[in-house]
């Protein structure tokens, strides 16, 4: 398994850190002073923002599995629980 560079944050603190910047994202984009095109962009980051966090929480619920049932690790899979998880 490969080792994460020593400047990577954990998955904790970039979700963490994904999440404090889609909430101060939308709080901007709530205000409804941005121009179309600022606006647009926000969105945009607004989207992979949300998918960073999707993505952090899914791994932590593959941790979760496979620290609760280390003797079936087949049985930790990805959570799709939502049928618009494919959506995001």
């Amino acid at each position: 398994m490969p080792r994460k560079a020593a400047n990577e944050p954990s998955p904790v603190t970039d979700f963490e850190q994904s999440l404090d910047a889609l909430e101060q994202l939308v709080e901007k984009m709530e205000h409804g002073e941005m121009s179309l095109e600022d606006s647009l962009a926000a969105y945009e980051r607004g989207v992979g923002l949300y998918r960073r966090c999707q993505t952090a929480l899914e791994q932590a619920e593959l941790r979760v599995r496979l620290l609760s049932d280390p003797q079936d690790p087949a049985s930790a899979e990805p959570y799709s629980g939502s049928p618009n998880a494919s959506d995001a």
